[in-house]
């Protein structure tokens, strides 16, 4: 469970992101299509084409935090939104609470938390 200090705001990226990209591709989506400031020290997760895999980028004042986490089986949910047809894209951050942030790091569907697949044994 990653800790989320006390006031800060956790923002979705709606749809798929390019899981090749680092702080200043990220950095850079937050600011041009999210219309928030990579800077200010709110949590702003990102999910893959296939949905396994997670980015999450944080400011923590002295600098850039980047988070990365991946299933091994399932995929992440995350919420369905509207896109334009003609670009594929989205816009606009999706808010959620810390809270729902554990169950979506957890792999539990945090609209309705139930436990998902767990790992037995490694390899």
């Amino acid at each position: 469970m990653l800790p989320v200090p006390q006031g800060v705001h956790v923002w979705l990226a709606p749809g798929h992101t390019d899981m090749r990209k680092g702080f200043p591709g990220l950095s850079l989506l937050v600011q041009e299509t999210l219309k928030k400031d990579p800077h200010a020290g709110h949590l702003f997760v990102f999910r893959g084409r296939r949905g396994d895999l997670l980015k999450i980028i944080w400011h923590d004042g002295q600098g850039a935090c980047l988070f990365m986490k991946r299933l091994e089986r399932g995929r992440f949910i995350w919420p369905i939104t509207s896109c334009s047809r003609a670009s594929g894209t989205t816009r606009g951050a999706i808010s959620m609470t810390p809270a729902q942030l554990g169950y979506l790091l957890e792999g539990i569907d945090w609209r309705a938390p139930q436990k998902t697949w767990r790992p037995e044994i490694a390899g």
